[in-house]
C-alpha cells in the first residue's frame, strides 16, 4: 500500500482559537505546518516554530494544500474567498460567515473548483455528542420529542465583532441539526444586550424541525456559571450531554407496574433506571483535525461541510430577524445550506 503523502498546512490568525489550532497542526500525523499569518505577530509564542506570515498571499506562496481559517469572524469571507481562487482547502472556523450572503459566496468559491472545504463546529467533535448521535441513529430513543440547549457564562472580552447569537448559539443550532439529522423549519426567539455592547448577550429560541421536534436554546454571557448543556426527550426516556466534561446520561422511561394509587392515575412517564456511559474522550479540536486532513485526502471523513455552516447561519440570521420584530421566521428548507 503506498503511503498517503505528506500534507503541507497553514494558519490565518493566532487569537484564542488560532493558537489552539497551532497546537494540534505542529503535532499532526500526516501534515506539515509550514507558516502562520497574523499582522499583529506572535504574541503569545504559540507559533511552534512556523514561520509568522504579512498577507495570505504569502502563505499561498508557500505551497500549502490546505489552511485554518482563525481570524475574526467579518474576515472570513474575504480570506476564504483568496483560499479558493488560489486551489486551496480551507477549514473555516465557525461560524464560516458574517452574513448568509457571504457564506453562499464561499459554498460557490470552493464547490465550483472542487475544492475540500469545512466549518470548524467543533461541538461536532465532543466525545458525548459523537456517543450521542449514534445512539440517537441506532433508535436507542424512539421518536424524538424535544432538544433542549443550555449555553452560558462569563462575557468573553476576546469577542469584539459579533453576539452570542452569531458565536456562542451557533455552536448549538449545529449541533441540534447534526445530532438529530434534521433540518430546521421555524424559529422564534428574544434578546438583550445587558453589558452595555452593541451587540446581544443573551437569547431565548424556541424552533422546530422538519419533523416537528420542538427546539429551545437558552445562549448568555451573562452568568457567572459556565454551563453546556443538551438534553434530547424521546420516546424511551432522555439523554442528556455536557460537553464540558464530555460525559452522557441517559434517563431511562420507567417500565415497572406501580400499586401506589396516586401514581397510577397520572398517565404519562416515570422515572426509570440511569445509565452514565463509559466514553473514549479524545480532545475534540485533534478530531476534527484528523478529519479535515482525511477529507483532504480523499478519505470518507465526516466534517462539516461549507453547506453546513451556510445553514446555520441562515438559521442564526433568522433568531436575530425574529428577535428584531418578533416573529416567528419560517425557515425555506431548499436553502443553499440545507442537507
Amino acid at each position: 500500500m503506498t503511503a498517503a503523502r505528506t500534507l503541507r498546512a497553514g494558519l490565518v490568525g493566532l487569537g484564542s482559537m488560532g493558537r489552539h489550532h497551532a497546537r494540534v497542526l505542529s503535532g499532526l500525523e500526516g501534515v506539515d505546518f509550514v507558516g502562520v499569518v497574523d499582522p499583529m505577530g506572535d504574541k503569545f509564542g504559540a507559533a511552534q516554530g512556523a514561520p509568522i506570515l504579512d498577507t495570505v498571499q504569502e502563505l499561498i506562496a508557500l505551497g500549502v494544500d490546505y489552511a485554518v481559517v482563525a481570524c475574526p469572524t467579518a474576515m472570513h469571507e474575504e480570506v476564504g474567498l483568496q483560499l479558493a481562487e488560489a486551489g486551496v482547502c480551507a477549514l473555516i472556523e465557525k461560524p464560516v460567515a458574517a452574513t448568509v450572503e457571504g457564506a453562499r459566496r464561499l459554498v460557490e468559491a470552493f464547490e465550483s473548483r472542487g475544492l475540500v472545504a469545512g466549518v470548524g463546529h467543533i461541538e461536532r467533535f465532543n466525545p458525548a455528542l459523537r456517543s450521542l448521535r449514534a445512539r440517537l441513529e441506532a433508535g436507542e430513543l424512539g421518536d424524538v420529542y424535544q432538544v433542549v440547549t443550555r449555553r452560558q457564562g462569563p462575557f468573553p472580552h476576546r469577542i469584539a465583532d459579533v453576539g452570542v447569537v452569531k458565536d456562542l448559539a451557533t455552536h448549538d443550532i449545529d449541533l441540534t441539526g447534526w445530532v438529530t439529522g434534521r433540518e430546521y423549519v421555524s424559529i422564534a426567539a428574544h434578546t438583550v444586550s445587558k453589558s452595555g455592547r452593541e451587540h446581544e448577550d443573551m437569547v431565548s429560541a424556541v424552533g422546530r424541525l422538519d419533523d416537528g421536534t420542538m427546539v429551545n436554546h437558552l445562549v448568555n454571557w451573562l452568568s457567572p456559571l459556565k454551563e453546556r448543556f443538551t438534553s434530547v426527550t424521546g420516546e424511551r426516556g432522555c439523554f442528556i450531554a455536557d460537553t464540558l466534561t464530555a460525559d452522557l446520561t441517559f434517563h431511562s422511561n420507567a417500565a415497572m407496574a406501580t400499586e401506589w394509587e396516586a401514581l397510577q392515575a397520572f398517565r404519562g412517564v416515570s422515572e426509570g433506571d440511569m445509565i452514565r456511559y463509559a466514553i473514549q474522550k479524545r480532545e475534540p479540536l485533534l478530531v476534527e483535525h484528523e478529519l479535515f486532513r482525511d477529507a483532504v485526502l480523499g478519505r470518507p471523513a465526516d466534517i462539516c461541510t461549507l453547506r453546513q455552516g451556510t445553514r446555520t447561519v441562515e438559521v442564526a440570521a433568522a433568531v436575530l430577524e425574529s428577535a428584531l420584530d418578533g416573529s416567528t421566521i419560517a425557515l425555506d428548507r431548499d436553502s443553499c445550506g440545507a442537507v
